[in-house]
């Protein structure tokens, strides 16, 4: 492996950004659905073979670093040795998926040079049909998921390059608009291919070695440059508390509270005593939680420098299970 100096690090940190961007870019001009191509309800991202967020372009806050957690699920049920080049998988599991709701679908693809797992490519769009027990797939009544539509529970889309067409009729079986769902369908993959392409091309350039050594760098430097901002802050605990109207199928407020407690090593948001589960559909699953809680931590760090997973290692995030 070459000489891993600061300049290569950052050519190659701006180079995965940049292939984050361009696979973006392709989603949203290949997408069917304007909740992607105009609303920018999708987020892409390249990850580390370990599932650590390393470029991400999105356009919604809300998918700031999410997409690792969808890589983590894939890794969880699925093995490195046991992964091909060509496969993508796909998930929407709110449960154990990292997902948010079933709308929310993510593709992932391992990214192999010469055998060698180097990355992931990921993404997140919001489908506007999954089936369901309304149109659009969105409702304020449901009161089980399975009303909701269909659940991808990270499994195979493609396998090793050929696509498991008895899951695409499936989804075309299932949802009211199947040219359009397939039509986004499709452009995901697009994305994941675009981002393939552009890893590739760093490690022909550099080497394998070279760009698993400068993804751990930029790990690191995300990490520092994170414990610098939040050494700025203000350090003391700090509490909010706030109800919603209610969970759509009773009148009854919802509350919800937060206690976050900020010290030169951590900032902890620690959301118990937020009020039980709900029947309605308005339970925050934890990826989303967390999600939420890495987009205020980022805006009140630093909103400006591109984040990884590394930004994320002062966050702690507490919620006992069973609550919204």
């Amino acid at each position: 492996m070459a000489s891993l100096d600061p300049f290569t690090v950052e050519i190659i940190r701006d180079q995965l950004i940049a292939a984050a961007e361009e696979s973006f870019a392709t989603l949203g001009r290949s997408s069917q659905s304007p909740i992607i191509y105009e609303v920018l309800d999708y987020a892409c991202a390249i990850t580390a073979p370990h599932g650590d967020l390393i470029a991400q372009a999105n356009g919604v806050p809300g998918f700031l670093g999410t997409l690792s957690f969808a890589v983590k699920a894939i890794l969880d049920k699925f093995p490195p040795a046991t992964l091909q080049p060509g496969d993508v998988f796909i998930t929407n599991d709110p449960y154990q998926g990292g997902g948010n709701h079933l709308s929310d679908v993510a593709l992932v693809a391992p990214i192999f040079h010469a055998g060698r797992l180097v990355a992931f490519s990921v993404n997140k769009a919001h489908w506007t049909e999954v089936g369901g027990m309304a149109a659009g797939s969105w409702t304020t009544d449901s009161r089980e998921i399975y009303q909701e539509g269909l659940q991808f529970p990270a499994i195979h889309l493609y396998r090793a390059g050929r696509p498991e067409q008895g899951l695409i009729d499936l989804i075309a079986a299932n949802v009211r608009t199947p040219d359009r769902t397939l039509g986004d369908l499709y452009a995901g993959v697009a994305a994941l291919r675009s981002a393939e392409r552009r890893v590739i091309e760093l490690c022909d350039r550099y080497g394998a070695g070279t760009l698993l050594a400068a993804t751990q760098a930029i790990l690191d430097h995300g990490e520092r440059l994170a414990r610098q901002a939040l050494a700025d802050l203000p350090p003391g605990e700090y509490f909010a508390e706030d109800w919603m109207d209610d969970d759509g199928l009773s009148d009854e407020p919802v509350y919800v509270c937060v206690r976050v407690t900020v010290s030169r090593d951590a900032f902890v948001a620690d959301f118990t005593g937020s009020a039980p589960q709900v029947a309605g559909p308005i339970n925050c699953t934890r990826t989303r939680l967390h999600s939420a809680c890495r987009t205020i931590f980022k805006a009140v760090t630093d909103p400006h420098t591109p984040g990884n997973e590394g930004w994320f290692r002062p966050l702690q995030v507490i919620c006992p299970d069973g609550t919204v």
